[in-house]
C-alpha cells in the first residue's frame, strides 16, 4: 500500500511547514488519475500523525476531476482513464490538464 508512505510524506511536509505550531486541519487534493485511494489515505492519516504536530488534526480530502484537452480540436472534456479519445473528433492527442494531483492545498495551525 503506497498510500502509507504518501501519507507519511504529507505529515512530514505539514509538520516542517507548521513552524512548531499544532496543526488542526489539512486540506489534501487528490486527482482521480493519481492512483491514490482517498479512503486509504484517511485510514493511514491517524497512524502517521500520532505523536506529531498533526495528531488529532482533521483531514479534508478534495478529489480533483480528471480533464483532458484534445491536441487536434482543442476541446476540453472529462477523462475516465489515461487512454480516452476526444469525444468531439475522436482524436488521440489528448493532454491531461487535471486529475494527477496529490498536494497539500492548505492547513490550519494554532
Amino acid at each position: 500500500m503506497h498510500e502509507l508512505s504518501l501519507t507519511q510524506g504529507v505529515v512530514d511536509i505539514c509538520e516542517s511547514s507548521a513552524g512548531g505550531r499544532r496543526v488542526t486541519a489539512v486540506v489534501l487534493q487528490i486527482g482521480e488519475l493519481s492512483s491514490v485511494v482517498p479512503e486509504a489515505v484517511e485510514f493511514c492519516f491517524e497512524a502517521c500523525s500520532r505523536g506529531t504536530l498533526l495528531e488529532g488534526a482533521r483531514l479534508i480530502i478534495e478529489q480533483i476531476p480528471a480533464r483532458g484537452r484534445c491536441g487536434d480540436c482543442s476541446t476540453e472534456f472529462p477523462l475516465r482513464s489515461y487512454y480516452n479519445s476526444c469525444p468531439s473528433c475522436a482524436g488521440h492527442r489528448v493532454t491531461i490538464i487535471s486529475g494527477e494531483e496529490l498536494r497539500v492545498k492548505e492547513m490550519e495551525v494554532d
